[in-house]
């Protein structure tokens, strides 16, 4: 398998004419803004501005033979000018100027889109091919709004645990392998770099000390947001690398220099293609995840190819295409009957709800408790952030 991987204001007067959502109060009493959605789709405007995770916009430029955004403009008529982002924030960051209709917001950032006015709710009867799109993957806190929708979804995949089996004997089988303090790899342990890391702290413990009363890896308090953050200073000291570019972590692993720690399927795929001795496991605790969403701009200019790009994307065909060549399950279920690789959606659990009902998927944190709880505040994805900071040193 060849895979491309990296590694998630308030108006809509070009969209107008559509219904309207109404203003209300959001997570942690964030105004939910007031934004039009697309009513009716209308000839298309030539063109498409996308922000995107390389390798979900492909035309031929990475490798001659991936290309699926070629088709759609010859289908459409709408050039893609496509923006590859490095990071979730950096997505967020390249909305909120307004120069971009269409983004493929992990969970990490969707809310902070939403609630920041930079995406409109989306018509999903304007998307013939939303009706195959796995229901596990919609109407989710990530991706909708008080039962609105607000992107489709586009793929999804769990942070597995990965390690040399050559040398991490025996194999693991929980997330202590990375988080004990006494590890005989230490020194040689790598985790995700980034403030959403934490929720993998909190998951370990959801699991492992009940007594802190966690029920969401994303809905922490002052509490158990301390103990998250105590337990990941306290990993920081058996830390190699923290990784955030997957070639470094795929040539980590090659070398001996990693041999345990977070990863996704896709790049134990591509260390084991390359001759590493991995193997990966999704740990008793569960893990954390992602699912990403594409989600069109309040300001979009051009929103009729917006919409047609959102809509082509997600077709079984284009689904398979992208799913196959960036290594995740694909939203479409019919997209499994067009990968090259008949057991690809096996191997990715594409239509394993038990498998990813063990998933966590990436929610942006919030004030206002995720889990439902009232009576406390939160820790939101800015304190996040500085404790990130703080816990790398």
């Amino acid at each position: 398998m060849t895979a491309m991987l990296a590694v998630g204001v308030l108006t809509l007067s070009a969209c107008g004419g559509g219904g309207t959502e109404e203003s209300g109060s959001g997570p942690g009493g964030l105004s939910l803004p007031k934004i039009d959605k697309l009513a009716s789709l209308g000839a298309g405007e030539g063109e498409v501005d996308i922000v995107s995770w390389a390798g979900y916009v492909e035309d031929g430029t990475t490798d001659k033979t991936v290309d699926w955004v070629t088709p759609f403009e010859k289908e459409t008529g709408c050039q893609v000018n496509n923006k590859v982002a490095a990071t979730s924030d950096e997505m967020v960051t390249l909305m909120k100027t307004g120069d971009y209709d269409v983004v493929s917001a992990s969970g990490d950032a969707s809310l902070r889109l939403i609630y920041g006015g930079d995406v409109a709710p989306v018509n999903t009867d304007l998307i013939a091919n939303y009706k195959d799109v796995f229901d596990g993957l919609k109407n989710k806190t990530w991706n909708s709004v008080d039962g609105t929708a607000y992107g489709v979804p586009h793929g999804r995949g769990a942070n597995v645990l990965m390690y040399r089996t050559d040398t991490v004997t025996p194999a693991p089988t929980s997330w202590s392998s990375v988080f004990d303090a006494n590890s005989p790899y230490t020194g040689k342990i790598t985790a995700y770099d980034s403030p959403i890391y934490i929720a993998d702290a909190a998951l370990y413990l959801m699991k492992t000390k009940p007594d802190l009363k966690i029920t969401n890896p994303y809905a922490l308090d002052d509490t158990q947001f301390q103990a998250a953050v105590d337990l990941l200073k306290a990993q920081n000291k058996l830390i190699g690398e923290y990784w955030s570019d997957y070639t470094k972590e795929v040539q980590a692993f090659k070398s001996g220099d990693s041999v345990i720690g977070t990863s996704w399927q896709v790049i134990a795929n591509l260390a084991e293609a390359d001759g590493a001795k991995v193997a990966s496991v999704l740990p008793s605790e569960g893990a954390t995840g992602w699912s990403d969403t594409w989600m069109i701009a309040a300001e979009a200019k051009h929103p009729n190819c917006g919409y047609l790009w959102m809509n082509y994307i997600v077709s079984p065909t284009a689904n398979a295409q992208v799913a196959e060549w960036f290594g995740e399950a694909p939203a479409n279920k019919l997209a499994c009957d067009q990968t090259a690789d008949k057991s690809f959606c096996e191997t990715y659990h594409a239509d394993d709800e038990s498998y990813f009902d063990q998933v966590w998927y990436w929610t942006t944190p919030l004030a206002q408790c995720v889990d439902g709880r009232t009576d406390v505040t939160c820790k939101d994805y800015s304190a996040w952030t500085q404790a990130w900071t703080e816990i790398k040193g």
